[in-house]
């Protein structure tokens, strides 16, 4: 008698195998059988008609904070991903000396757009160390599995203090004991280390962050500790100002530490050549023998704008910015004023303003041929006619006048979509080519980040209903090759080598899917986070079943209650 049975499903099994119909069974939390018919069980599942797929494992989240006080960890599970990494971008907060919580809080907000008072309230500070902090996430019931990398920011903050934040040169010292935390890290469980090493990367004060400018010695010492221990990943975002310097050390690690490297790659609309001559460096080193790997987005990287986001294409005019902080009716109806609005359409943009704003995000100030409306379904490939621009030249306004009145307009929810990054040409061509490219990893849905900005956690989601399914601008892609992208691809990059595929003795992490039902809805703001803080999320329809370790977390997008999931460590999954 089997525990529970999925049963005539379409199985596809995460290895790019051609998908069939066949039973799944499981037992205590493993696959047992997949495939043919299955015998008798406590529990059964139809599947006929849907897909039955391994669980989404998501490698580029930022729940580091939500992971200590919420066990769903929604939207991500949401969209059936059942195992999410986080420690990205060089953020996070262990180690982290007690002095120190507020700047680690500082740079989290700053980086990642996730509210500080939200972090005040809700992270419960019952860690020093990082052993300690995977030992605070494993004493935590949760809903899907977890894992943690070490970031590099508050790692040299807690050795170097202020002089970190100052950005100064790193000391022999000072590098042998990150050494030695970070070895402390990987042995405890980490998968990796990671840095950020851009511009865009800045506090909420708009410093750098602590590793902006960390030597050469600094990371090639701290990345050979993933040679010591024989595991982890070494991960970074770098603007590579100097693309043969950063391809050199890159090379020198891969070739010291034996241990795979990744970094962040989107195009940018101020040199749409760039991700071609990065992917051109990554295909050299590859054949120098390092395994470095570009980890990339299945869509564009684009902010929701509004007047509840967290930013507007009004967010620097001195009119408009000398609202914020009101409630939001209050807001909206001061804008309806007719002086008022005259006033921020007339007057320019505030320089003091504009610095704020990250430099990736200035354009949504001008570029009005690059906003669109977000529908219901959200439209991520829209077309040129489709802009501000082309509506506001249709209705003979001016495209801040149009974009002014359509956000003021029923009661100040609307929103809009502005992708920043993988949209240069106006379509999805450039994602295509670094999707198809062997040299990259599907990632970047920063899951729990981006809270007021941007809502891509539901990316794994979008990878079935666009690229496979609905796409009309281009050509789409194999489900069987979509689905092994974001399963046995990267769970085998962190070598978590027990997930990932539908097979005999690995873990029964798997989502049962009614693929023609499969539907996201547009983005929503909440305030559900401590604190009252806000966040985006985005809700779906299709997910027959989510199952972590056999057990059924969502069934028809309820949630069971059910809390099988748990922190996973490396080297001890």
């Amino acid at each position: 008698m089997h525990d529970l049975a999925i049963r005539g499903g379409t199985i596809v099994d995460g290895t790019g195998k051609e998908r069939y119909t066949g039973d799944v069974a499981i037992d205590h939390g493993r696959l047992t059988q997949v495939g043919g018919k299955a015998g008798a069980a406590r529990r059964d599942i139809d599947a006929s008609g849907h897909l039955v797929t391994p669980g989404w494992v998501d490698i580029h989240t930022h729940y580091d904070g939500q992971a200590t006080w919420d066990p769903v960890l929604a939207p991500s599970s949401w969209h059936g991903s059942t195992t999410v990494m986080f420690g990205n971008c060089g953020v996070g907060f262990a180690p982290v000396r007690p002095q120190d919580r507020d700047r680690v809080i500082d740079l989290m907000e700053g980086v990642e757009d996730i509210p500080g008072a939200t972090l005040r309230a809700g992270l419960p500070w019952n860690w020093e160390s990082f052993p300690q902090f995977l030992d605070a996430l494993d004493g935590l019931p949760r809903t899907i599995d977890i894992g943690a990398q070490l970031p590099h920011h508050p790692l040299r903050v807690y050795v170097m203090g202020e002089r970190a934040v100052r950005h100064e040169r790193a000391t022999a010292d000072d590098i042998a004991a990150m050494r030695d935390l970070a070895e402390e890290a990987l042995r405890a469980g980490a998968f990796g280390f990671t840095t950020s090493r851009t511009e865009s990367h800045r506090t909420t004060r708009g410093e750098q962050v602590p590793g902006r400018y960390a030597g050469e010695d600094e990371l090639l010492a701290l990345g050979g500790v993933l040679g010591k221990v024989g595991h982890g990943v070494f991960g970074m975002l770098s603007d590579f100002e100097d693309e043969a310097t950063e391809f050199d050390w890159i090379t020198r690690l891969g070739k010291t530490a034996g241990r795979p490297i990744w970094f962040l790659l989107t195009d940018r609309l101020s040199d749409p050549q760039r991700w071609q001559r990065l992917m051109q460096g990554t295909r050299r080193v590859r054949e120098s023998g390092v395994s470095l790997t570009a980890q990339i987005a299945g869509r564009p990287v684009g902010l929701i704008l509004g007047l509840t986001t967290s930013l507007s294409p009004f967010a620097a005019k001195p009119s408009f910015a000398q609202l914020n902080g009101l409630p939001h009716e209050e807001r909206v109806a001061r804008l309806q004023d007719p002086a008022l609005r005259q006033r921020i359409l007339d007057e320019p943009f505030s320089e003091t303003l504009l610095e704020i704003i990250p430099p990736v995000q200035r354009p949504m100030a001008t570029r009005w041929d690059r906003m669109y409306l977000l529908g219901d379904p959200p439209n991520y490939e829209p077309e040129e006619a489709d802009s501000i621009a082309a509506m506001a030249a249709r209705a003979g306004q001016t495209p801040q006048a149009f974009c002014y009145d359509y956000l003021v307009g029923d009661g100040g929810r609307r929103m809009l979509f502005f992708p920043i990054t993988n949209y240069v040409h106006g379509d999805h061509g450039v994602v295509h080519s670094m999707l198809t490219d062997p040299a990259t990893l599907l990632g970047l849905s920063d899951g729990g980040a981006h809270c007021g900005l941007i809502c891509d956690s539901s990316v794994p989601t979008f990878m079935l209903t666009h690229w496979v399914r609905d796409r009309t601008r281009g050509p789409r892609l194999p489900l069987e090759w979509v689905v092994k992208r974001q399963t046995s691809e990267t769970a085998d990059f962190f070598g978590l080598n027990d997930r990932g595929r539908l097979a005999p003795g690995l873990k029964a992490d798997i989502n049962v899917i009614d693929f023609d039902r499969l539907r996201l809805h547009a983005p929503e703001l909440v305030h559900d986070l401590p604190a009252a803080g806000k966040r985006l999320v985005q809700h779906v329809d299709g997910y027959k079943a989510i199952l972590v370790a056999g057990v059924p977390i969502f069934e028809n997008g309820v949630e069971t209650g059910a809390r099988p999931g748990r922190l996973v460590r490396a080297g001890q999954h």
